[in-house]
């Protein structure tokens, strides 16, 4: 699962070098009302289905403007039904989300959808597009010019590691799972969003193509200082990417720490968490002992 799991744990680790931004304290104290560089905040929010079984449970916290958030947890959770709040994909139960200081359920859908870009793991790519109108159609809808929607497509390819001139003229299908990845992540940035939400966005690549865009994606987000939303089940891919780490459990929001602070945490369930993900090379260490 993921790129060698101690490679990254020890880098995370080792890195003293790595900016140090303050803590944003859970959305439902009172310290947090009017949250100063808060992108989005969650405040007693809850999500049920029908029949009153709830997927998220007073989920309180706050991501902290131009940061990578990790969302971990097991499979159903709550972490991608969480992250759909956000652009209003889901309007939950009860409670609020706040996109840049605005409740999110007080502004137009299509235009809150618009102002975000959004990354999932089958990227969504119109299968009769070119790379280079897929990347552009968020601008195209909006009515901008031709050439302002061809030459921003060839420099957000440029930005991903493609080649415009290579690329730009190929179809979905003609692409490898990286790149049709790094085509989403362009066509996510075309309309210079604050806020990119990604949903498992390197789930279905093999390991040595996912840590290749994990690098990517951590120094193009370092220079771009978007916030994001990064639902994975791939602590390695948190702890390498995420700011901080929030972990759920059964729709409810178990922990919420620096990556640091979560590979050593002896907290149950996070220790739980970070020991089944290590099986593996835990195994073969011990084997390996005389």
């Amino acid at each position: 699962m993921g790129t060698v799991p101690a490679a990254r744990i020890g880098c995370v680790l080792r890195q003293t070098n790595r900016p140090v931004r303050p803590s944003i304290p859970a959305a439902g104290s009172a310290a947090t009302l009017g949250v100063m560089g808060a992108a989005i905040e969650f405040r007693n929010l809850c999500f049920a289905v029908k029949g009153g079984r709830l997927l998220l449970d007073k989920i309180d916290f706050a991501v902290e403007e131009g940061t990578t958030t990790a969302l971990l947890g097991r499979s159903g959770s709550g972490k991608s039904t969480l992250l759909r709040t956000v652009n209003r994909l889901l309007d939950p139960t009860s409670g609020e989300v706040l996109v840049r200081g605005k409740q999110a359920g007080a502004l137009d859908p299509i235009g809150l959808r618009r102002s975000i870009g959004y990354i999932i793991q089958e990227t969504g790519l119109f299968p009769h597009f070119t790379v280079e109108r897929n990347v552009s159609l968020v601008l195209e809808a909006q009515g901008r010019p031709r050439a302002e929607r061809v030459q921003r497509s060839r420099d957000l390819l440029v930005a991903v590691g493609l080649d415009p001139c290579e690329f730009g003229q190929r179809y979905p299908h003609q692409l490898s799972g990286g790149q049709r990845q790094r085509v989403g992540l362009a066509r996510a940035l075309a309309a210079e969003p604050e806020i990119l939400l990604m949903d498992e966005p390197l789930g279905a690549l093999d390991p040595l193509t996912r840590a290749e865009m994990q690098d990517m994606l951590r120094t193009l987000l370092a220079r771009l200082k978007k916030t994001v939303l990064l639902v994975t089940h791939d602590l390695d891919e948190a702890l390498f990417l995420g700011d901080r780490i929030v972990l759920l459990s059964e729709g409810r929001v178990i922990a919420d720490m620096e990556p640091v602070q979560f590979a050593r945490s002896s907290e149950p369930e996070v220790a739980s968490y970070v020991r089944a993900f290590h099986r593996g090379v835990s195994s073969t260490v011990r084997e390996a002992r005389p």
